[in-house]
């Protein structure tokens, strides 16, 4: 799997959060100020030449639909962020994160809970 680009990034969400769209509907769920309609269409070409994204013809548009998964993409992201900053260990990353956002003792019980559970 490919890293994606922050914009890339922001462009797949919306796909997964719609399943389906145009680049008028992607570009109508970007926030303030929004891209030129080029951009997006440029950014979901991308995407599609880096496999997240498909496309069938609808009229004289395509509709954009998403080929990876989300969850799929979550965990290749969060194993990346573990082996690149917290030396390939949850531990590491579970200590970072009881240190310094202040995690209570009950939080890091229904973490080991759910952590059980799987």
């Amino acid at each position: 799997m490919k890293n994606l680009t922050k914009a890339e990034e922001q462009i797949i969400q919306i796909l997964w959060q719609l399943n389906k769209a145009s680049v008028k509907d992607v570009l109508s769920k970007l926030p303030d100020p929004k891209p030129a309609v080029t951009t997006v269409s440029t950014i979901i070409r991308i995407l599609e030449s880096k496999g997240f994204v498909n496309h069938q013809q609808m009229g004289r548009g395509f509709i954009y639909f998403p080929i990876i998964k989300k969850e799929d993409y979550t965990q290749f992201s969060m194993r990346k962020m573990i082996n690149n900053y917290f030396d390939g260990s949850f531990k590491n990353l579970v200590s970072f994160f009881a240190k310094n956002e202040n995690i209570d003792i009950n939080e890091l019980e229904e973490i080991l809970k759910e952590i059980k559970n799987k």
